[in-house]
């Protein structure tokens, strides 16, 4: 499945769910988990995000970064941005 994650004020970035479950499986100390569905939280790790600076939204509500991706389209939202 094509994700499209909108970083809002910022970049937007088309990721393909497979390679994503790839990274995420990779990741893992057992590589058990290969065939599980990527959550939100390794959407944001691709685009290099901590899911403690953001809030991820899908169809304008927030949802869990442990939840699975069931979405093609994500807005995340910077909580804490410059310095």
């Amino acid at each position: 499945m094509h994700v499209t994650v909108d970083v809002k004020g910022e970049d937007t970035y088309e990721l393909e769910l497979e390679a994503v479950t790839d990274a995420a499986a990779g990741e893992s100390a057992g590589g058990s988990d290969a065939d599980a569905t990527p959550t939100y939280a390794d959407l944001l790790r691709e685009v290099e995000l901590s899911p403690h600076e953001v809030s991820v939204l899908v169809d304008g509500r927030p949802v869990p970064e442990d939840q699975p991706v069931e979405s093609d389209h994500v807005t995340v939202l910077r909580l804490i941005k410059g310095g």
